[in-house]
């Protein structure tokens, strides 16, 4: 028997990589769907993907436009509403629609429409909360309700002048729901062999495995 040799694996050569400029930084997050109170009292819905979470603790990117964050800021208040994979179209069907009206110039120019009706225009479900006013997407099978704590414009010299000006947004998490089914039972633990969020990876919807289709702004 010869002595079992562990092979050391190699280092890439200096070439192993190129540089390149693209267009968005979106490596891999999950979508989320914020849900916003507007100020008739109806639930807007923003569809988004720069959202990460620590403890009890989200923090959003939304662009300064947006009425999503005008809502928030105003509001103090949201739902986070993680959609699973089959859910994509749905998303896809609100991704054009802005609740601003009149549509800011830079996102009339890339193909936004008004649409102040998104559960209609969608096809998802209005579901009450317990804790805050917005209302939740029935579909989504996690939600959180959140509180709104601190609003701030992006650090360094990102000039606030330009239309994609964004505003980063830090929310308490106050309350989680989940579907039955993606729990284990007897736990507050989310099965994972049972949930896989949607997640939006350079433009393109993913669940864990295949293409599932782009969205409108894709590039390629």
């Amino acid at each position: 028997m010869f002595p079992c040799i562990e092979r050391i694996a190699e280092p890439p050569p200096d070439d192993a990589h190129i540089e390149i400029a693209p267009t968005v930084l979106y490596v891999g997050t999950p979508v989320v769907l914020i849900t916003s109170l507007n100020l008739d009292g109806t639930t807007n819905i923003s569809p988004m993907s720069s959202v990460w979470m620590l403890f009890d603790r989200v923090v959003l990117g939304m662009t300064s436009t947006s009425k999503g964050r005008e809502n928030a800021v105003r509001n103090r208040q949201i739902v986070l509403n993680f959609p699973s994979p089959d859910l994509w179209p749905k998303v896809e069907a609100i991704a054009r629609g802005t609740g601003c009206n009149p549509v800011p110039p830079h996102k009339e120019k890339i193909g936004y429409k008004f649409e102040p009706e998104k559960f209609e225009a969608s096809g998802f479900t209005p579901q009450a909360s317990a804790v805050v006013r917005p209302q939740r997407i029935a579909e989504c099978p996690i939600q959180f309700e959140a509180e709104v704590i601190v609003c701030h414009d992006p650090g360094g010299d990102w000039p606030k002048e330009r239309p994609e000006a964004f505003q980063i947004i830090e929310a308490r998490v106050v309350r989680v729901h989940a579907h039955p089914d993606i729990v284990i039972p007897g736990t507050n633990h989310i099965d994972t062999a049972k949930w896989q969020p949607l997640l939006y990876v350079f433009r393109h919807y993913f669940g864990t495995g295949f293409d599932l289709g782009r969205t409108f702004k894709s590039e390629i």
